[in-house]
């Protein structure tokens, strides 16, 4: 088995994919009109799915099979409360200097300082929430005796 993607159904497609342009700092990979944009980072493949793309583009979907509403139910899925059971992890050489940056991109909601965990093993890292509140942990190195 081999890894494919993670893919986020997002409630606005556009809103979502200039989010995550500007965290990860690059342009969408590949795309398939606004349904879906892929991310590819190093091999990892984050992917942005259209939650209303397949209800407003009927005439354009072909499907086999049987339709299986949580499964198949985008648009449902994509107003669906956010539970934030899944965080995306993304690790960076400097924790403050990637602060600042998503700090002044000012588009991340529920912004956290920088904090600090150890359990088993030590790290830094600060918490935001994408546009669908999917929450996203950057994680790196940190000089803790440095002024914010």
């Amino acid at each position: 088995m081999k890894f494919g993607s993670i893919y986020l159904i997002a409630k606005d497609f556009e809103k979502s994919v200039s989010f995550y342009e500007k965290v990860l700092d690059m342009k969408v990979s590949a795309s398939n009109a606004n349904r879906f944009a892929v991310f590819n980072v190093n091999g990892l493949n984050l992917c942005i799915m259209s939650g209303c793309y397949d209800d407003e583009n009927r005439d354009k979907i072909i499907t086999k099979g049987a339709f299986c509403e949580i499964y198949d139910n985008h648009t449902k899925i994509a107003d669906s409360e956010n539970t934030h059971k899944i965080f995306i992890n993304l690790g960076v050489e400097n924790l403050r200097e990637e602060y600042e940056r998503i700090k002044e991109l000012n588009i991340a909601t529920h912004m956290t300082d920088i904090r600090y965990i150890n359990v088993f093993s030590p790290y830094w890292y600060f918490t935001f929430m994408d546009p669908d509140g999917n929450p996203l942990e950057i994680t790196g190195g940190y000089d803790e005796g440095q002024e914010m």
